[in-house]
């Protein structure tokens, strides 16, 4: 990549005529640091430098017998941004209007064109002498309540007051302060333009004096406060041949009429989420939400608000609903490749966005995943290590139903209630079998806006694994009974499981906030309260079954907290901390099972592991016999406890690239696995205070974006730094990757049939976190 820029900033002049020349470099000095980003970009796009890598894709794909190409032009990349001395002109008028605005009225500016051959550099230097501060402050708002309004609600936190510096942003965020506060009390008619301001800089000692001005409408003598009369929803498709004839109608309590031309929809179900109600003042808040909702339904595909106005303060509201196509398909994939094994994960989602006709959402997801050995003999099918299908039905109501009455909570998100149903088949080649049902229901709401409950009181488990005869027979005779006795037989769950997330709606977006999301399981506490005073049969290990089925009794907690920091442009620093912890007890207290241990890498995690082939802590997989290695892959790294970490730095590469725009991150990971006691499956693996830093793995490395809006396509490759299976400095893998073959020999011959890979490719779709 070093080597492309270098030779893309060599070679980018050479398509320009004589007369041009390119602009690479543009600097502004003089100014103070708080306002130097904001004046750049005074400064048209058509004068600034360059992306090297940009514009070296434009220079290839539009060269032409030695210059540019007149016709067919392509459009990828970025054109050369050439010297235009009239631009350079009008960036310094401009920056001399923006530091005005900025209270120096009697800043100077001045430029300097350089040029060398075919490149240009620009300089703008700035003289902005002393700032100008408000001397006095006056408010004239001639209707007395939008008066008495003000200086109850905005006038204390007001930015504009006597002593700070002239801001003419800060005039513009009064003015829309104003009318944000106006919109949300009823004054429907109320307009930005109704607000003026006077200012008077022909003081002396760089002094001004400020008005605000809120006038009446013309030939009134104050302003209209409205209230909500009547509501009319109707729904209809927008292409007519779709709609019934004589539309479905309804009337609703408060006068909300309801017109439905699809003979799909109940009323009630959307009349819950309008705002707007009968009697109630009008409130562009209210409004807002009820867009926020009605497209939340996701049912909706095109959502229309309008006001009637029946006398001098009376509204009626007219919503127009359009819905979207009743069912959807969507089929995803990723790919997955490391050290000699290699596979893929395919999914097919099915949903239908109108169920009962109360907008309940139904989603059928089947997922199939294999991965193959290339070290096994055969053909393709011979080399299948494993597989897994699943197969997920869920069935999402928009609110909350509930035995029992409980107050509105769809004013900060859209609550809601969903049924789950999952089935899990999972093989690996000759080693082990899984069978795993759940069942669930959930509740989802919105505190605030950005603070989300996710309360799962019933998850129903059931689990059926069976360890493949003459593996297990060989894991006894190697010492490993608990294993085979934990994981040879079914087990029945029954628990609760609760999730508390801030900020998950701001992760899509670039600006700095802290993302928090804590997740707490149980199971089997019930149930072992019952087992206190009914006498439930007890197996030969000593747990307590029901129907023949011992039960689960465990606790899990996990936290995520990620810190974004937002640098300007399509620039963000993440960063991760992802610790966690499960404790079997009390009915299977000795080893939890393999659906709920946590494990180690994988591509959201330590990207330079694969899923499941890292920790627990120095455990290296060459203590076990060379029977067991290929057969018990995936199946021994797992553990109670967990540290993650992560640094990701992101940006923009291009902007354009056949549609899509080029992101780019470098990132760093660390972490590991534990085991909370010493067992004889893992040794090293449990976790020691005074050892845990040491048994930390690290890794680095960078990855690719396409950004299409509606999702990214990810590529990412992870080169291991620090890898805690080995011991003393050994651990620093880093320094062998130059001599990686003598290094993965020596492994190989240690802990064949398993490969040694320095380097880990994922690939996926969204980001990772």
């Amino acid at each position: 990549m070093l080597l492309l820029v270098l030779f893309a900033s060599c070679r980018s002049t050479r398509l320009l005529e004589a007369d041009q020349a390119l602009v690479t470099k543009v600097e502004i000095d003089g100014i103070d640091s708080r306002f130097a980003e904001e004046a750049q970009a005074y400064i048209p796009p058509a004068i600034r430098p360059n992306s090297h890598i940009n514009l070296f894709i434009y220079n290839l794909a539009n060269a032409r017998k030695g210059q540019y190409r007149t016709t067919n032009i392509r459009n990828v990349g970025e054109p050369p941004h050439i010297l235009d001395s009239a631009l350079v002109d009008f960036s310094t008028q401009q920056i001399s209007r923006y530091l005005a605005s900025k209270g120096y009225f009697n800043a100077a500016v001045n430029q300097k064109i350089v040029r060398r051959g075919k490149r240009a550099h620009l300089y703008f230097h700035v003289a902005p002498g002393e700032p100008f501060t408000l001397r006095g402050v006056g408010v004239d708002i001639a209707d007395t309540a939008l008066a008495r309004l003000y200086t109850e609600q905005l006038s204390a936190s007001s930015p504009i007051k006597p002593g700070v510096r002239y801001d003419a942003d800060s005039l513009v965020v009064e003015r829309e302060r104003v009318y944000q506060l106006m919109r949300q009390r009823g004054y429907y008619d109320y307009l930005r333009q109704y607000m003026r301001v006077d200012v008077d800089s022909a003081l002396q000692r760089n002094q001004a004096d400020v008005r605000l001005i809120v006038d009446n409408p013309e030939g009134r003598a104050n302003h209209a406060k409205f209230y909500i009369d009547s509501s009319f929803v109707v729904v209809r498709h927008d292409r007519q041949h779709l709609n019934q004839t004589v539309p479905g109608e309804a009337r609703l309590e408060g006068q909300i009429a309801f017109k439905d031309y699809t003979g799909r929809f109940r009323p009630a179900p959307i009349a819950r989420y309008l705002f707007h109600r009968q009697g109630d003042t009008y409130n562009a808040n209210s409004e807002n939400l009820t867009y926020d909702r009605l497209y939340e339904l996701n049912g909706f595909r095109n959502v229309k608000i309008n006001y009637e106005k029946i006398d001098s303060n009376r509204l009626n509201v007219h919503y127009e609903l359009v819905p979207r196509p009743y069912m959807g398909n969507q089929i995803e994939g990723e790919y997955t490749f490391n050290a000699g094994m290699s596979g893929f994960n395919m999914g097919n989602t099915f949903t239908h966005r109108n169920l009962f006709g109360g907008l309940e959402q139904l989603e059928v997801k089947l997922r199939y995943g294999v991965l193959f050995d290339s070290r096994l003999p055969g053909g393709l099918l011979d080399r299948v290590f494993n597989n897994d299908f699943q197969v997920g039905v869920n069935i999402t109501v928009p609110r909350l139903i509930t035995p029992f009455a409980v107050p509105p909570v769809g004013r900060s998100g859209l609550p809601r209630t969903v049924f789950s149903l999952n089935v899990q088949a999972f093989d690996q080649f000759q080693t082990y079998s899984n069978r795993y049902f759940s069942g669930t229901l959930s509740y989802n709401w919105f505190d605030t806006r950005y603070k989300q409950h996710n309360l799962t009181p019933v998850v129903l488990e059931y689990r059926y694994g069976r360890l493949a005869g003459e593996f297990a027979q060989r894991l006894i005779d190697q010492g490993f009974l608990l294993y085979v006795r934990s994981n040879n037989r079914a087990y029945f769950g029954l628990g609760s499981q609760y999730a508390y997330t801030v900020n998950a709606i701001r992760l899509s977006r670039l600006e700095s906030f802290l993302y928090f999301r804590g997740a707490l399981d149980l199971s089997g506490n019930l149930l072992g309260l019952a087992g206190k005073v009914i006498d439930f049969k007890q197996n030969v290990d000593g747990e307590k079954e029901i129907m023949g089925v011992p039960y689960l009794q465990y606790a899990k907690v996990e936290t995520d907290i990620r810190y974004y920091r937002y640098l300007g442009g399509d620039r963000q620093l993440v960063v991760r901390l992802n610790p966690g912890v499960a404790i079997p007890y009390g009915n299977n207290s000795s080893l939890l099972i393999f659906e709920k241990s946590f494990f180690g890498g994988g591509m959201n995690g330590i990207r330079a592991w694969q899923a499941r082939t890292l920790g627990p802590g120095n455990y290296n997989r060459e203590v076990l016999d060379p029977s067991l290695r290929l057969n018990f892959r995936n199946l021994d790294q797992l553990g109670e406890i967990k540290l993650e970490g992560n640094v990701e730095y992101r940006f923009k590469v291009v902007n354009d690239i056949f549609g899509a725009k080029l992101k780019a991150a470098t990132f760093a990971d660390f972490g590991n696995i534990w085991r909370i006691n010493e067992n004889e499956l893992n040794p090293g693996g449990e976790f020691k205070f005074d050892r845990f830093l040491r048994q930390l793995a690290i890794g680095a490395g960078a990855g690719l974006r396409f950004d299409l809006d509606y999702f990214v396509i990810r590529l990412d490759a992870g080169i291991k730094v620090r890898d805690p299976q080995f011991s003393g400095a050994r651990q620093w893998v880093i320094s062998e990757f130059f001599n990686s073959r003598v290094f993965k020999e020596q492994y190989r011959l240690t802990n064949a049939p398993d490969r040694y890979n320095f380097m880990q490719y994922n690939f996926g779709i969204g980001m990772p976190f």
